[in-house]
């Protein structure tokens, strides 16, 4: 009995598919033909109607290679084109912010549960004009485009608002009225979008004065890293979140608390503190923040999202959004190694300790 090894020439063509194009597929089945003819020739087959057959069906065989690898490149090229322009989108809703922001200096942090996603449910913005910047943090409820579109809402509307409004009640009454809007008009293609909301963190800092203002709408207390000691912030009277809240002013407490250089404030979304680990067990951020390097932002946000990895073993279940922000004694001392960043401009506040509906702490 015969044995005739040229017809495993096929897997020449099929096997350069796994790396190559379809150019080089098609000139290695030429090559693998040519070979297949010596091989067959000196099996004594020049003559024998094997010869053409086994020829044709490495050729049939290495057509249909060179069209599957034809049609994956281009759907390959297709993919990193919508890629780079959901890159480009992601990044237009959440801007990054910027480094500095006259003595404040800044750090941020987004990941996103979902695979490939860098924008999901969670968001953060900046304001700047003159001597004041205002920073918005919050989370919505639920996940996938519904939330992106409900934080793409915010986003936009802190953007507009924060230049508009004296004061952060002020302000905070203009985004509820935004989003409210928003999801009324989702009623007739989202029935349950009288069920969204989004919980929120305002926070005012004035430059020449040592201290921070701030506005929770059901979201979580900010750390603060003051004189050596780390604790949350009280915030005695927080409102609903946004989309559930009041659009008057007047029914929003702002708490003011001392914020002087190399103080260090700390936001966060629910995905920190909600991050569970193999047992089930939360994030203890306040058992954690104690051993933190609070020096400086960069260093800061770094080692909690190592901190958070180690603690879940790298599964993040949902979306997770950090800034951090230290009062410097001079606009231009930045010693932090470089991390994240990004830009935003604003206008500022004239709110001030001891007006009506603000409580003092230090």
């Amino acid at each position: 009995m015969t044995i005739h090894l040229s017809p495993l020439l096929v897997a020449a063509p099929t096997s350069a598919a796994a790396f190559a194009g379809s150019r080089f597929i098609a000139g290695t089945a030429l090559a693998a033909s040519a070979a297949m003819l010596v091989i067959d020739s000196h099996d004594g087959l020049l003559h024998s109607p094997l010869l053409p057959i086994h020829i044709g069906a490495l050729l049939v065989v290495s057509g249909f290679v060179v069209v599957a690898r034809a049609l994956h490149d281009r759907d390959l090229r297709e993919l990193t084109q919508v890629r780079a322009v959901a890159e480009v989108a992601q990044r237009v809703v959440l801007r990054p912010l910027p480094r500095q922001l006259g003595p404040l200096r800044v750090a941020c942090t987004y990941r996103a549960a979902a695979a490939h996603a860098q924008v999901g449910g969670d968001l953060y913005a900046v304001a700047r004009t003159g001597r004041t910047t205002r920073f918005l943090i919050g989370d919505v409820r639920g996940k996938g485009l519904p939330a992106v579109e409900d934080a793409s809402a915010l986003l936009g509307a802190f953007r507009e608002a924060a230049y508009q409004h004296a004061t952060l009640p002020d302000l905070t009454a203009a985004l509820e009225s935004s989003v409210r809007r928003h999801l009324a008009q989702l009623t007739d293609s989202d029935p349950e979008s009288s069920e969204r909301f989004i919980t929120a963190l305002l926070v005012e800092i004035p430059d020449e004065a040592p201290l921070v203002q701030v506005i929770s709408c059901g979201h979580p207390s900010p750390l603060r890293g003051h004189r050596g000691k780390v604790a949350a912030l009280p915030i005695p009277h927080p409102a609903p979140p946004l989309g559930l809240a009041s659009t008057s002013p007047g029914e929003y407490h702002v708490d003011t608390f001392e914020f002087g250089a190399a103080d260090t404030l700390l936001l966060y979304t629910d995905g920190v503190i909600e991050a569970r680990n193999l047992t089930g067990g939360f994030y203890p951020i306040l058992d954690r923040a104690s051993i933190w390097p609070w020096e400086c932002p960069h260093s800061l946000l770094r080692h909690i999202n190592h901190d958070v990895d180690t603690h879940t073993g790298g599964r993040l279940q949902d979306d997770l959004a950090l800034v951090a922000i230290q009062r410097t004694s001079a606009p231009d001392t930045d010693r932090c190694p470089t991390p994240p960043s990004a830009p935003n401009p604003r206008r500022p506040s004239r709110d001030e300790p001891g007006a009506p509906g603000t409580t003092r702490h230090s």
